[in-house]
C-alpha cells in the first residue's frame, strides 16, 4: 500500500469508485482507494438498484439524466469485459391523492422541458403498462421507458477496474482508523495497514459516512438509517417497468432472472443496525398485495437491509467544507446515491481538480452550508 497519495478516497462502494474513475480520466493518476470490506459491501451492494429521471426538481433531473446516459454507455465508455445488465423497463409511479396527482402533473411538465419524455396517464393507462396492477383506488401515474435497474456489483467493478487500469490503487479489507490534520488543513488518513499523506481526502462512505466525518472533526447533519428489501422466488416475466408508490413508500421490480425485488421506507431509529425483521416482512406483503394482488401467491427467498444515509433533506452534500480544507464529502445520498453515482463522479472529479462542468452549479446547490444558511432542497417525491 502506498503512505502518499495525490487523493485519498474512503468507500469502494458505487461513489467512491465513480470519483476514482473520473479523477483518473481527467489526468490525477495518484489516487488511492479505501475499503474495509470488498467492493460494493456496503450500501451499493445492498440497494434496489434502481435508476430513474422522474423527480421534480430540475437538479434531480439533471443529475438522473446525465447519469442515465452514462449507464448506458457504460459498458463501452469503461470497456467493461462483463455487462453492466443496464435495462431500461420503466418506472410506473402511482398516484392515490389529489395531492400527488397535481405534483406528478407539475413533475412531468418540467421533466418534459429537461428532455425527459415521461408521460401523464390515466389509470386504465397505466394498466396497459402493468396489468396485474390494482386501478381500483388509483387515481393516476406517470411513466418513462428509459427508467430501469442496474447491477450494482458489476456497476462498481466496471469503474474499479477502469481506475485501476488509469493507475488507481484500490485496497480492500483496509480499515480506516483516523484522519490526520494540521490545524484546518487535512494531511491524510491512518489505516490498520498504515498511514498515508494526502492533501486531500474524500468522504465516500456511504451508511458509515457520519462515522467517518467524526474522525475528520467534521459536523456533517446527517444519520444512518436501516431500509429493508426482499426478493422472491423466480417466475416467468409478468412485469417490465419498476412500480413505485410514494404512498405506500414501495417499489417493486421483476429481475431480469424472474424474481421480485421490493422495498419498503421505514419509519426507524437512527442506527447502523442492518439485521432485518419480521414487521418488515408483514408490512411489505400487505402493501404490495393491495397494489398487485397476484404477487399473494410468490414464495419469499430472502431479505435484507442496508443503509440509507439521510440528510436534512434527504438530498446528498457534495464538495468540500469551510472547516477542514481539502475534505471533500460525497454523503447523505438518501437511499438515492447508486441511481446518480455517474454524474457524482464526474462532478466531484471536476470539483476536486478545479475544472469545467456544464452541471458544476449543482455543487453550489448541495453544498454543506445549505444547513447552516436554512436553504435546505425540497425533492417532493421520494421514497
Amino acid at each position: 500500500m502506498k503512505n502518499k497519495a495525490e487523493v485519498v478516497i474512503i468507500g469502494g462502494g458505487v461513489i467512491g469508485c465513480s470519483i476514482a474513475y473520473h479523477l483518473a480520466a481527467n489526468g490525477m493518476k495518484d489516487v488511492v482507494v479505501l475499503e474495509k470490506e470488498y467492493l460494493a459491501s456496503g450500501a451499493t451492494g445492498r440497494c434496489g438498484a434502481g435508476v430513474r429521471q422522474q423527480w421534480g426538481t430540475e437538479m434531480n433531473c439533471r443529475l438522473s439524466s446525465g447519469s442515465a446516459r452514462d449507464f448506458e454507455n457504460m459498458n463501452e465508455e469503461l470497456e467493461y469485459e462483463g455487462d453492466i445488465e443496464f435495462i431500461q423497463g420503466g418506472y410506473l409511479l402511482v398516484a392515490y391523492t389529489e395531492h400527488q396527482v397535481e405534483q406528478f402533473r407539475k413533475n412531468v411538465a418540467l421533466q418534459n422541458s429537461l428532455g425527459i419524455k415521461s408521460k401523464f396517464l390515466t389509470p386504465l393507462e397505466a394498466q396497459e403498462i402493468v396489468p396485474h396492477l390494482n386501478i381500483d383506488p388509483l387515481l393516476a401515474a406517470t411513466f418513462h421507458d428509459k427508467d430501469g435497474h442496474a447491477n450494482p456489483f458489476h456497476v462498481t467493478q466496471a469503474y474499479a477496474n477502469a481506475a485501476r487500469r488509469l493507475g488507481v490503487q484500490i485496497n480492500t479489507y483496509t480499515t480506516v482508523l483516523g484522519i490526520k490534520r494540521e490545524g484546518d488543513k487535512v494531511t491524510g488518513v491512518i489505516t490498520d495497514r498504515g498511514e498515508i499523506s494526502a492533501p486531500i481526502v474524500v468522504n465516500a462512505a456511504g451508511g458509515y459516512a457520519d462515522v467517518v466525518a467524526k474522525m475528520a472533526g467534521v459536523n456533517v447533519p446527517t444519520y444512518s438509517e436501516r431500509h429493508q428489501i426482499l426478493v422472491t422466488e423466480p417466475v416467468e416475466a409478468m412485469q417490465g417497468p419498476m412500480v413505485m408508490s410514494f404512498h405506500h413508500n414501495t417499489y417493486c421490480q421483476q429481475t431480469p432472472h424472474g424474481s421480485f425485488l421490493m422495498g419498503l421506507g421505514e419509519n426507524v431509529e437512527p442506527s447502523h443496525e442492518i439485521r432485518g425483521s419480521w414487521q418488515f416482512l408483514k408490512e411489505m406483503s400487505d402493501k404490495i398485495t393491495e397494489m398487485l394482488p397476484p404477487l399473494r401467491h410468490l414464495r419469499i427467498v430472502r431479505q435484507w437491509a442496508g443503509l440509507y444515509h439521510m440528510s436534512p433533506d434527504k438530498t446528498p452534500i457534495l464538495g468540500g467544507t469551510e472547516e477542514l480544507q481539502g475534505f471533500q464529502m460525497a454523503v447523505g445520498f438518501s437511499g438515492h446515491g447508486f441511481m446518480i453515482a455517474p454524474m457524482t463522479g464526474r462532478l466531484m472529479a471536476a470539483n476536486i481538480l478545479g475544472l469545467d462542468h456544464k452541471d458544476k452549479d449543482i455543487l453550489a446547490t448541495l453544498n454543506i452550508e445549505r444547513f447552516a444558511k436554512g436553504e435546505l432542497f425540497v425533492e417532493p417525491s421520494v421514497v
